[in-house]
Order: C-alpha cells, then sequence, then structure tokens
C-alpha cells in the first residue's frame, strides 16, 4: 500500500528534529454545498533540521517515530518569505 503524501506549510521549528506542518484541504459541506476549509497539523521528523516556518514542504506517511510524529519531512518545495527577502537584499 502506498504511503500518504501531503502538502503544507511549516508553522513551528523550535523542536530538535522536528516541524510543525499545518495541511489544508477544501471540502463540500454535506448540506449546503459550499466549499469549505478545514485544517490539521502534523508532526513531522526532520533529521537535517533544515526546514523553516513558512516554509512550503511535503511530508510522508511513515512508522511511528513517537507519540505524536509519524511522518517525515521528504522535501521543501519553497523558502520561506524571509529567507527569500533576505537572499534579495544580500
Amino acid at each position: 500500500m502506498p504511503k500518504r503524501i501531503l502538502t503544507g506549510t511549516v508553522v513551528s521549528d523550535k523542536n530538535d528534529k522536528t516541524v510543525v506542518v499545518l495541511v489544508e484541504r477544501k471540502v463540500k459541506h454535506p448540506l449546503y454545498g459550499k466549499i469549505i476549509r478545514r485544517s490539521k497539523k502534523y508532526h513531522a521528523h526532520d533529521e537535517s533540521n533544515s526546514a523553516k516556518a513558512g516554509e512550503v514542504v511535503r511530508i510522508q506517511e511513515c512508522a511511528p517515530i513517537s507519540k505524536n510524529k509519524s511522518w517525515t519531512l521528504v522535501e521543501r518545495v519553497n523558502a520561506a518569505p524571509e529567507a527569500a527577502a533576505e537572499l534579495a537584499e544580500g
């Protein structure tokens, strides 16, 4: 069975080797039919501590690493806006 891959935004990188990723999805309301946003936070393992807050990343399902961590960081899709601005200036 293939492992799920989700794309989301890093909201916290304060823990060692862990990032918190906010994943948003759009679903249709069962009665009214309006498209609404649902979000969930996932704790993902980041071995190299490379991801920073604000970056868009991809995470993949894995065997449980700790009580809350069952995802690993696969790749950084694009860098944080603050980091990109610093690189442009300097």
